[in-house]
């Protein structure tokens, strides 16, 4: 008898013991977003499955790179390059046009680990600007690159630029050219960005977009700007941000939130709302962001009536959603 219950006495050790490993193991895993707007069930004229599914496509995606043990800024950049092949969204393919007729992309990655970052900016012939992006990171000293510069190195790397007709999406087109005397405010189109957590606890940002319809050429918005569109630190968080980007460049948006997270020591959930519904809605910016904090928890914050976004976490939450 004693024997039994020693037994019983073990196999419960074992099972506390492996419960308790689960319980403390880092919790890692990724967030995305395909823009904030003023889109409608309607205006999305029945493919909002068609969103959805894209969108749970670049999360699994991403995830599965953590999965593998793969570091947080490669899920990022992965994750990224898989939203701007995706003609739903403006980067990439489907970027939105300038007052000049062109297509002007920008991106930029970060590093929570090591606060190394790239981006680029005004860059017309690159398929995939995240990957031109994580270029300047790894290969240059510097942060930001523009134009023929950024399409020069990515020649000098060995890569081949893309015809430019490639971005042009014949939705977009229309729109454009529909939309020359007044900007419309209700665009479907929404700068993307993805935000990672890994295994080591390491954090990572990225963000890419084709910048406002109809901008005049040249223009540049947040999203290749370290601490406006895009920022990661290991102490606090990572952020990805959407929206006018004019005004999340005057309030650094994303930098503001891990400013918040370690000056102020509140939750990443607080930081963004601090950000996003009372700074950025009181100065009249419409827009949202996603976080990741050093703990793998989630906050996609908009004050628009929706927001494509969605993430996967390894404590299996998950979701992907569109609407409020």
């Amino acid at each position: 008898m004693k024997r039994n219950h020693l037994s019983l006495f073990f196999v419960l050790y074992i099972l506390w013991i492996q419960s308790a490993a689960t319980q403390n193991k880092p919790v890692f895993g990724i967030a995305i977003h395909g823009g904030a707007g003023y889109a409608t069930k309607e205006s999305l004229q029945g493919k909002e499955k068609e969103y959805l599914d894209a969108m749970q496509l670049a999360i699994d995606s991403g995830y599965r790179i953590l999965e593998r043990g793969g570091n947080a800024v490669e899920a990022v950049e992965a994750t990224i390059q898989l939203l701007e092949n995706c003609p739903f969204f403006n980067a990439g393919k489907g970027s939105v046009i300038t007052r000049a007729g062109t297509i002007e992309m920008d991106a930029s990655i970060m590093d929570g680990k090591s606060l190394k970052a790239g981006a680029v900016a005004g860059v017309r012939r690159i398929k995939n600007p995240i990957r031109a992006a994580r270029l300047v990171m790894d290969k240059t000293p510097h942060v930001l690159i523009t134009g023929k510069g950024a399409e020069d190195l990515w020649i000098n790397q060995g890569f081949e630029l893309t015809d430019t007709s490639y971005f042009y999406d014949r939705e977009m087109f229309e729109k454009w050219k529909k939309d020359q005397e007044k900007e419309k405010k209700h665009d479907k189109h929404g700068t993307v960005g993805a935000v990672a957590i890994d295994q080591y606890g390491n954090l990572a940002a990225g963000t890419s977009t084709g910048g406002m319809m109809n901008k005049l050429p040249g223009r540049v918005g947040d999203s290749p700007i370290i601490g406006a569109g895009t920022y990661a630190n290991n102490e606090t968080c990572a952020v990805s941000c959407t929206g006018q980007g004019e005004f999340f460049i005057k309030y650094a948006a994303a930098f503001h939130v891990h400013a918040l997270m370690k000056y102020k020591n509140v939750s990443v959930s607080e930081a963004a709302g601090t950000v996003i519904q009372e700074e950025l809605k009181q100065a009249g910016a419409a827009g949202g962001m996603i976080a990741i904090d050093k703990q793998g928890n989630v906050s996609m914050e908009f004050n628009t009536p929706m927001m494509y976004r969605g993430y996967r976490l390894s404590n299996e939450k998950k979701e992907v959603l569109i609407f409020k």
